[in-house]
């Protein structure tokens, strides 16, 4: 019975990191670029966009199919980017520990 309740307090104390974590995660970000840095794309830990600049250069009417790979590219790799981010702080977390659900 002893062993239940340490065990419950650990799981409380996890629980209650993770939400520490996930805060922090909403406030730290990652950027990605596409097109030698045309497009920029901020995402936070989250995996929310939070930001997206387009050079004027890059806006052409007459190819606005380029236009649109550019901004598809630099939204992926920022969020895989803020995956990676988030996976490595849950890491730090859980000791290395692959708990599903939790990432």
């Amino acid at each position: 019975m002893k062993g239940m309740g340490k065990m419950l307090k650990q799981a409380q104390r996890l629980q209650a990191d993770m939400l520490k974590m996930q805060e922090a995660l909403a406030e730290k970000t990652v950027e990605a670029a596409s097109g030698g840095g045309v497009v920029k794309v901020v995402a936070n830990g989250k995996q929310q966009i939070v930001s997206l600049s387009i050079d004027k250069e890059v806006v052409d009417p007459e190819d606005v199919e380029m236009l649109q790979d550019l901004v598809v590219a630099a939204v992926n790799e920022a969020l895989t980017r803020a995956q990676e981010m988030a996976n490595a702080e849950m890491s730090k977390l859980t000791g290395g520990l692959n708990i599903p659900g939790l990432a």
